[in-house]
């Protein structure tokens, strides 16, 4: 956007410079002179077309109506789209800005994602959008767990999607709270949501890819010193479905943000809906424990975190891969233990048992089911069906069945 506002400008000056030019060489006594057009009435249609489209280009590139890192600018009481007038600013993102705005002729406020001007986040949200419908064609009555999108459309070459007005996501409740773990029945609520969201979306051949604490929005506001336990406060929507990918579609070598990448994907193997499942065990973990599971920032040191971790990675998930330089003949990242990288790696990760704090049913059951999702080979992974069916849930599934809701 800067830098398209930039040529503009100096195009213009570049213009007044040459008619400067041609000025001073009319003006001269002598030396050639500039050639005419032979045509006047088609070089007078030719610059009065210019100039319209050198102001047109000037008023939708205006400054004014945008800042320096391509958001929309706005002020609480401005109308979008000729009919959602803005009543709060509820944040922002690399992607753009969400308001809160109410609808003329009704009175239940919606969430509005007005996403950057800038190209490549217009073309992302024209994906979202269409993936956003598809959701909605096959989940007409809000049943899914995914976002539902009321509607969509374009102000001042921003792409507007609109939403029913959420809660806070998981993590920034998580934040507010002190990164307090939740409770294990509100871990086998959310999880549970999570899960079934992931296998209607599975079902239609569509990968998230980026499953993470950000993208799941409770549907109702608990204050942060509470937090849900059962019934309807557990209920999330998942969100974010910029980078879904259909089955038949090409997929990206890189998804997931790196703490719940997947190893086939970080071993640059290929990936399909299982890496949905490690992302669903990383978040599980973090929900318990309050931590994030892989807190790492490069390849290498992630490897060596889920063999500290989860143990040894299998050969079979080797072969092929380009990552093999990390690795020594028996299969083990090759770590100096005793390097500053390895002491913080011993300090700060534990086999995943050890934070089990006892041996109840219930933790012995969801520590169960986080090594099925956590499966290095994707083929060994569980799917959302199994997961689903895990004893894990049954607690819950019975108390929703007897729910009065």
């Amino acid at each position: 956007m800067i830098a398209a506002m930039e040529s503009h400008y100096l195009h213009g000056y570049e213009t007044d410079r040459l008619r400067r030019k041609y000025r001073r060489q009319e003006n001269k006594p002598s030396g050639r002179k500039r050639r005419r057009s032979t045509s006047p009435r088609r070089s007078a249609k030719r610059t009065s077309r210019d100039h319209d489209k050198y102001h047109r280009s000037k008023r939708s590139k205006s400054p004014r109506e945008v800042d320096s890192e391509g958001h929309l600018k706005f002020k609480i009481g401005d109308c979008i789209g000729g009919k959602y007038e803005i009543v709060d600013n509820l944040g922002e993102g690399t992607f753009g800005k969400v308001v809160q705005c109410i609808k003329r002729g009704h009175k239940t406020p919606v969430a509005v994602k007005i996403v950057k001007g800038i190209d490549r986040y217009t073309d992302a949200a024209k994906i979202e959008v269409k993936i956003l419908q598809k959701l909605r064609d096959h989940d007409p009555y809000d049943e899914s767990g995914c976002i539902h999108m009321l509607d969509w459309f374009e102000h001042h070459r921003h792409i507007c999607i609109v939403f029913q007005l959420m809660g806070l996501s998981v993590y920034d409740h998580m934040k507010q709270s002190g990164y307090k773990p939740f409770n294990v029945e509100a871990v086998r609520a959310i999880s549970y949501q999570l899960l079934r969201a992931t296998r209607f979306m599975h079902d239609m051949k569509l990968t998230h890819t980026d499953l993470k604490p950000e993208n799941m929005l409770f549907k109702y506001k608990l204050l942060p010193s509470s937090e849900p336990h059962d019934g309807q406060e557990a209920d999330i929507s998942l969100i974010d479905f910029g980078s879904a990918t259909f089955e038949h579609e090409h997929h990206s070598g890189t998804v997931s943000t790196r703490h719940y990448r997947a190893p086939e994907v970080i071993l640059e193997h290929q990936w399909s809906h299982a890496c949905d499942l490690w992302s669903i065990g990383c978040i599980m973990f973090e929900l318990l424990t309050g931590v994030t599971m892989f807190q790492t920032h490069s390849n290498f040191e992630h490897l060596c975190m889920m063999q500290h971790i989860l143990g040894p990675i299998p050969k079979c998930l080797l072969e092929g891969s380009k990552k093999l330089k990390y690795f020594n003949e028996s299969s083990l990242v090759n770590l100096d233990w005793s390097s500053s990288e390895g002491q913080y790696i011993i300090n700060n990760c534990k086999p995943l048992r050890y934070y089990q704090r006892d041996y109840s049913t219930e933790l012995q059951q969801i520590f169960n089911l986080m090594e099925g999702l956590l499966q290095y080979d994707p083929k060994e992974r569980l799917t959302c069906s199994q997961a689903l069916r895990h004893p894990f849930f049954d607690h819950y599934i019975l108390k929703k069945r007897n729910s009065p809701h």
